[in-house]
């Protein structure tokens, strides 16, 4: 659905404030995938994201949808059919003062017949759980809620990949929770590929697939191995999951029936209790 070649793009180029923010950066993402792209404050994933549905269009290489480059002028309004952004503050993406009108603009956007766009609002309402709340003010809404009308409003465009930037960076953890859940269950009842963009390593647990990045590069590729990596994360600025640090010391204290695939609390937990 999405594939990155060697993809490089600086802030400013050209003048002496000229800023690197990603470097040479391959990776694809497959239809119905999630992947995890985590990485600290500056590693560039939220210029990824935008280079994902052309806001911004590489200087260097070449970005994919669908098999349609973002450099493409003429085929942009493919490219952002089918890749959804939803960035970190909901209330940045909200139009209007009515739920349902605000779920309604992105399709009214693109010329869907009014008929349809009934459609589309009321099955991304009932995608995320908020249907009952269409005809009220997101403006009274939780953060988590927020977020999931937001995620609504992208769904209504019908896009074949959901990036979610830092979209739990600012909810606490119910609200994280929630909307880590709705892009789950879009992904198995619509097919959806989810890009979930993060700093925090537990959100990637789920994912079946990791990308880390340091100073725009992708630096480690693989699956939940990478969050046991410990040093490795540690260099680049970044925690692994709680469980794993905690199920590494005990390893490093003499625990020894504590193997590395040791992600969630839970997990932990339960090998605690089965040791003897």
């Amino acid at each position: 659905m999405v594939e990155f070649k060697n993809v490089s793009y600086y802030y400013n180029a050209g003048t002496p404030e000229q800023v690197r923010a990603t470097k040479k950066l391959s990776f694809t993402i497959g239809e119905g995938e999630f992947v995890a792209l985590v990485g600290h404050n500056g590693s560039g994933k939220s210029t990824v994201a935008r280079l994902m549905n052309g806001l911004l269009v590489p200087q260097r290489g070449e970005v994919l949808v669908n098999g349609v480059s973002t450099s493409d002028n003429k085929k942009i309004f493919d490219v952002r059919k089918t890749v959804g952004v939803v960035f970190q503050n909901p209330d940045n993406q909200m139009i209007a003062s009515i739920i349902e009108d605000d779920i309604a603009f992105g399709p009214e956007n693109l010329g869907v017949p009014p008929s349809e766009i009934r459609e589309r609002v009321d099955w991304a309402l009932e995608a995320v759980g908020m249907s009952e709340h269409k005809r009220g003010t997101p403006f009274r809404l939780s953060g988590g809620q927020k977020q999931r009308i937001a995620i609504a409003g992208m769904l209504a465009i019908k896009p074949k990949v959901l990036v979610l930037d830092e979209s739990t960076a600012m909810l606490d953890p119910i609200g994280r929770e929630e909307v880590l859940k709705t892009a789950m269950e879009l992904r198995e009842k619509e097919g959806v590929s989810i890009v979930l963009i993060t700093h925090f390593m537990e959100e990637a647990i789920k994912a079946d697939k990791i990308i880390v990045l340091n100073g725009g590069a992708k630096v480690m590729e693989g699956g939940r191995e990478i969050l046991s990596m410990s040093e490795e994360l540690d260099e680049i600025g970044l925690d692994a999951p709680f469980a794993a640090r905690i199920a590494r010391r005990l390893r490093e204290k003499g625990v020894r029936d504590l193997d590395d695939g040791v992600y969630e609390i839970e997990e932990l937990v339960k090998k605690l209790v089965n040791i003897e």
